[in-house]
């Protein structure tokens, strides 16, 4: 396995791979800085799927964020022991608990690797869902009756929300997106939170939009709310 691991990037980053070789690659990337570097190739060109649909770039902070903890190396501890024979029994005990102290270390490093991975891979799945809307040659493109961008749904009613111009949320606050049956917001059903950033977004809704939807944003308070409380600043003509 070892001298064909390498190739195995382009299937995680695809998400391809079966569970025993997925094992074999998360353990083998933690210590390969060729096949990290890959892996961030093949992100990159993820993103440059939904870059050439709709021109902005998708945040990065979350995968630079898991690379840098990939590349970290955990510490490594000498433990050096005295010639005489009357300390060799404290000598011992004090390397035995060092290395268990180690070892508890390096079990926390491994745990929270894995939780980033976990969380990388949930972000990738909803990059590659949000490209596929994009590119999807069968998909409308619905103009905005409030705020800058479009909405763009496919035929199986998977949208994603194409912003210009809208500035991060302010502080204590979010931005829920809405799907609006027949453009009545008091049955608003909730389709997922973003923090919004200086310049362009791109953000996939959670459910599907029919015929006659409309979809809208308004602010709410940090962690979200089941039902608007605010009017929207963003909403779609309907679908």
């Amino acid at each position: 396995m070892e001298a064909g691991i390498h190739q195995l990037t382009a299937g995680y980053a695809l998400d391809a791979l079966d569970p025993e070789e997925r094992r074999e690659y998360e353990a083998h990337l933690s210590t390969c800085a060729h096949c990290q570097d890959e892996l961030a190739s093949f992100w990159k060109t993820t993103e440059a799927l939904a870059v050439a649909a709709s021109g902005p770039e998708p945040s990065s902070e979350l995968r630079e964020r898991i690379l840098e903890e990939v590349r970290a190396e955990p510490p490594q501890v000498v433990v050096p022991f005295e010639p005489r024979r009357r300390r060799a029994v404290p000598v011992l005990a004090a390397a035995a608990a060092i290395a268990a102290v180690v070892a508890l270390g390096v079990g926390v490093w491994a745990s929270d690797l894995s939780s980033q991975l976990d969380e990388t891979r949930v972000a990738l799945d909803r990059e590659r869902a949000t490209a596929r809307v994009l590119v999807d040659p069968g998909a409308r493109s619905v103009s905005l009756q409030a705020g800058e961008g479009r909405l763009v749904v496919n035929q199986q009613g998977e949208a994603v929300l194409v912003l210009h111009g809208i500035d991060p949320a302010p502080t204590g606050k979010t931005y829920e997106m809405w799907i609006v049956p027949d453009g009545d917001i008091t049955s608003a059903n909730r389709a997922g939170l973003f923090s919004g950033r200086v310049g362009s977004e791109i953000e996939r809704l959670d459910g599907t939009v029919g015929v006659g939807d409309v979809v809208a944003v308004t602010i709410e308070t940090a962690g979200g709310v089941d039902a608007p409380t605010t009017a929207p600043i963003i909403a779609s003509d309907p679908v």
